[in-house]
């Protein structure tokens, strides 16, 4: 009976010895993800960077102190500055780094805050370009401030570690009074311009109207020049008619008879119209007079100029 009980006491120590060691062993062994390193140290001590996969470390001496990302992470930055014609603008700046695989030391123990120290270097790139700058130039050269930002960045930060993947300058913002006065400005050029455009237009439109009128009037002019020529063509075609018919009557009573019958050929046809208008003329016989005159004078200066 009592060797029995020394037995299962002994199988129970053993037991128990095979699971702590069982239980040692397993907890030795750690796994670590991807784009991601370990830091092993050994009672206190950096020992080493364990990679992605299953590792395993000495177990109560090696421990893992902590793990560092190789992912891209971005840090959102806004600085503020000034230019050189006194504008204060809002500069948001992207950085996008990682920690190099072959730095994680010096990434894991050489910076306390990595986002406080990146934001100091990009503070003192911003300050010393865009003072320098005026505001137009700050807007033409925002990839010109990103590229010297990352080019201070990699070579500050590459010691402690990180890699500067991109910095991107995404916006220049200056002050909502500036940027209201840069718009009332440029919508003062365009309204410049569209008034020379319309005025150059309207030059146009009166030019070709006047040339329009210019040319209808001489029209105008030749026609009724026209009209004048075959009215006295006419009138001299019935004179010598009348005299070849009655030989002994001049021109100036051939004339008078012909317009006092065309006076009364005129009044007959206005009468005929239901829709004519009162009309007041010289109904004196001084007046067929004065138009036969000015008839005859109109003739006469025709064949002259014939002559």
């Amino acid at each position: 009976m009592i060797n029995s009980y020394a037995d299962f006491a002994v199988n129970a120590v053993l037991g128990l010895g095979l699971f702590l060691l069982l239980a040692i062993v397993l907890s030795s062994f750690f796994t670590v993800q991807t784009a991601e390193m370990a830091i092993i140290t050994r009672f206190g001590r950096y020992v080493r960077a364990a990679a992605a996969g299953l590792n395993w470390k000495i177990p109560f001496i090696e421990s893992v102190a902590g793990r560092m990302s190789l992912r891209v992470n971005q840090i959102a930055l806004t600085m503020e500055t000034k230019t050189k014609d006194n504008v204060f603008v809002t500069i948001p700046i992207s950085v996008q780094t990682r920690v190099s695989a072959e730095k994680v030391f010096a990434a894991y123990y050489s910076l306390s805050d990595p986002e406080a120290q990146i934001r100091a270097y990009v503070e003192q790139v911003v300050l010393g370009h865009v003072p320098g700058m005026t505001l137009d130039a700050v807007f033409a050269s925002q990839s010109s401030i990103a590229a010297a930002v990352k080019r201070e960045l990699d070579v500050d930060m590459a010691a402690f570690g990180y890699e500067i993947v991109n910095v991107l300058v995404t916006d220049i913002v200056p002050d909502a009074k500036v940027k209201s006065a840069m718009n009332d400005i440029n919508a003062a050029q365009r309204e410049q311009v569209a008034a020379a455009a319309r005025g150059e237009a309207e030059k146009i439109l009166v030019v070709k109207k006047a040339e329009a009128e210019a040319e209808s009037k001489a029209l105008q002019g030749q026609g009724i020049a026209n009209q004048r020529k075959a009215i006295i063509e006419g009138l001299r075609g019935s004179i010598e008619d009348f005299q070849r018919t009655l030989g002994d009557a001049s021109a100036k009573e051939v004339m008078q008879l012909v317009l006092v019958t065309q006076y009364f050929d005129t009044l007959k046809s206005i009468g005929e119209q239901s829709k004519t208008n009162t009309l007041f003329i010289s109904h004196a016989p001084a007046a067929v007079q004065n138009i036969s005159d000015q008839i005859l004078a109109g003739i006469t200066a025709a064949e002259k100029l014939k002559g």
